[in-house]
């Protein structure tokens, strides 16, 4: 009996080392030789696939590889990122069982005041916050400070201290800033002091959360904010990453702790979410969480936020990519499961 034929799929970059947001993107290459392996090292007869702009790419390489099924690390290109969910959906279309989240669950999070309609839709704590899709600007409504972002970007683009602002200059400097760069929507929300905690979700298999993790400020230069900014998250040597280690479990009461995974679990199932996932929240002095967003597809390196959860769960992160394809060949259909 032959071993299962898994594809890793992933995002190849697109934007040159030069570019500003580049370093999230290439950081997909070494994550990809890392999966390679522990996939090789589990038995399965592994190839890999880098697709960009171009779908037919996608398309041919799955007619030539014929795969099992595919690990999906598509995080959309540098210049397109909603092809995140545009490559699961052509995978769905095609019927080829896939890791990680659905293309439904794919849009929902990626479309950050959507998401944010549906937390308060359902009851789930969420910061104010309204939308802006051109100038001029609408009326505010929120107290200041509030924290400007692009609204269907992830892995903290477009976020550095100038995101946080207190007074109605700065807030439609910035705004005109991130439309001219990342386009429209822009969303600005009220910003919550306090603690950034998250909480790892796997499906193994019945849902359950890792350890809290928390992202710690500490050392912070003047003038700056206590948020996660890109280069807190992708430039080690920049005063901001310095001044930012994660905990990993971090120190929270039981029965925040009990909030916070309850919270969780219900954003990732109102979402549609399966096999693994992110959910990140801003939590007041008084305890009070806030969602800030649902991540259905984050970093799946080693050394990310996701992996310190499963290392503190007493989780091993080869073992978990392993039992991700194996839950993916379980979806395939019967009849190419008897062929």
């Amino acid at each position: 009996m032959r071993s299962p034929r898994v594809l890793i799929l992933y995002n190849e970059p697109v934007l040159p080392l030069s570019h500003p947001d580049a370093l999230s993107e290439h950081a997909i290459l070494e994550t990809v030789d890392v999966v390679h392996q522990e996939l090789n090292d589990a038995g399965f007869d592994v190839a890999r696939l880098g697709a960009s702009d171009d779908p037919g790419v996608l398309l041919a390489g799955i007619r030539e590889q014929r795969p099992d099924v595919v690990f999906n690390l598509f995080e959309g290109t540098g210049d397109r990122n909603d092809t995140e969910a545009h490559v699961a959906g052509l995978l769905e279309w095609l019927g080829m069982p896939f890791t990680g989240c659905p293309a439904q669950t794919l849009c929902l999070a990626r479309d950050k005041p959507l998401a944010k309609h549906l937390f308060r839709g359902a009851g789930l704590p969420t910061a104010d916050f309204f939308v802006v899709d051109a100038l001029p600007m609408p009326e505010r409504r929120l107290e200041w400070p509030v924290i400007v972002k692009p609204a269907t970007q992830d892995a903290s683009v477009g976020l550095d201290h100038g995101s946080v602002v207190s007074d109605p200059q700065h807030l439609q400097q910035r705004v005109e800033h991130l439309l001219r760069t990342y386009g429209p929507p822009v969303l600005v929300e009220e910003f919550i002091p306090g603690r950034e905690l998250s909480v790892g979700l796997i499906e193994a298999p019945e849902l359950r959360p890792l350890p809290v993790s928390e992202v710690l400020f500490i050392d912070r230069a003047p003038g700056t904010w206590a948020i996660v900014t890109y280069d807190a998250k992708w430039n080690t040597e920049s005063p901001d990453y310095l001044s930012t280690p994660p905990r990993c479990p971090a120190d929270v009461s039981e029965e925040l702790t009990d909030r916070l995974n309850d919270l969780a679990m219900q954003a990732f199932r109102l979402l549609g979410g399966r096999g693994f996932a992110r959910v990140d929240f801003r939590v007041r002095a008084d305890g009070r969480p806030y969602i800030l967003e649902v991540n259905p597809n984050p970093d799946f390196s080693p050394a990310a936020g996701f992996a310190n959860g499963l290392r503190a769960a007493g989780l091993n992160h080869a073992d978990f990519t392993v039992s991700l394809v194996q839950a993916a060949l379980i979806r395939r259909p019967l009849a190419e499961c008897n062929a």
